[in-house]
C-alpha cells in the first residue's frame, strides 16, 4: 500500500528512539484510514510459510475500552489515554487461508503455479498433523514479529506505543466476541501521541549475550 502519512523516515531515530510509553494525549485520535495504513505496513512482517496468523482488534471506542479495562491489570493508564489499544491474536486456523494466499501470489505473478501446488501438497499434511501446542508456538512467534513491526511503523507515522503482556489472557478473546479456542492472545499494543519523551533503558552488552563459534 502506498502511503503519504509518514512523519519520520529516519530509521536510526525510529529504531533507537523507540520507548515504551504509557501516557498519551487523550485528545489525539487516529483515524480508521490512518490506522488501516499503519496495520497494512505492519503486516509486511515475515511469518511461517507466509500464513500470516496475526489478527487485530482495534479497541478505540469508550464502550470497548470499558470492556477491556478490567482485563488489563495495572495497564489502565494506556487504556484511558491512548488513541487505541490494539489486541493482537494468533489464528490457530491460519492455514485455512493457504489457498487464498498462494493463489493470489500466482495471480500476481509472484509465484509459479507449479510451486504453489508443490508447496500446498507438502504443507497441508504437515499442518494437519501439527499439535495444538505447535500451532500456538507458531502463532505466538509470528504475532510477536507483527507486534514489533507495528511499534516501529507507529513511530514512522508520528505515534508511540507500549507492548503489554499483563492482561487476562484466558478472557480476552471471548470478551471481544472471538472464539477462544481459535484465537490465541499474543500481545496488546497501546498507540497514541505520547505526552512525554519517556526514558532510555539499558541493554546488556553484546559480549554478555552472544557466543561466537
Amino acid at each position: 500500500m502506498t502511503t503519504t502519512s509518514y512523519k519520520n523516515n529516519n530509521f536510526e531515530d525510529i529504531l533507537k528512539g523507540r520507548r515504551s510509553l504509557r501516557n498519551y494525549d487523550p485528545t489525539v485520535k487516529i483515524s480508521k484510514e490512518e490506522m488501516t495504513e499503519i496495520l497494512a505496513d505492519s503486516v509486511t512482517a515475515p511469518s511461517s510459510v507466509n500464513m500470516q496468523p496475526w489478527r487485530f482488534v482495534v479497541v478505540e471506542s469508550e464502550e470497548s475500552k470499558a470492556t477491556l479495562k478490567p482485563l488489563i491489570r495495572f495497564n489502565t493508564l494506556q487504556n484511558d489515554s491512548s488513541s487505541a489499544m490494539i489486541l493482537i491474536f494468533g489464528d490457530m486456523n491460519s492455514f485455512d487461508y493457504s489457498e487464498a494466499i498462494y493463489g493470489t501470489a500466482v495471480e500476481k505473478g509472484l509465484m509459479p503455479a507449479e510451486i504453489k501446488e508443490q508447496q500446498l501438497a507438502a504443507l497441508t499434511p504437515y499442518y494437519d498433523g501439527m499439535s495444538k501446542t505447535q500451532k500456538q508456538e507458531v502463532a505466538l512467534i509470528d504475532g510477536s514479529l507483527a507486534a514489533m513491526q507495528l511499534m516501529l511503523v507507529a513511530r514512522a507515522y508520528g505515534y508511540d506505543t507500549n507492548p503489554i503482556g499483563g492482561f487476562e489472557k484466558d478472557k480476552l478473546a471471548e470478551a471481544f466476541d472471538l472464539d477462544p479456542e481459535r484465537y490465541i492472545p499474543v500481545m496488546i499494543v497501546s498507540i497514541g501521541k505520547a505526552v512525554d519523551a519517556g526514558y532510555e533503558s539499558v541493554r546488556l552488552p553484546i559480549s554478555e549475550i552472544t557466543t561466537w563459534k
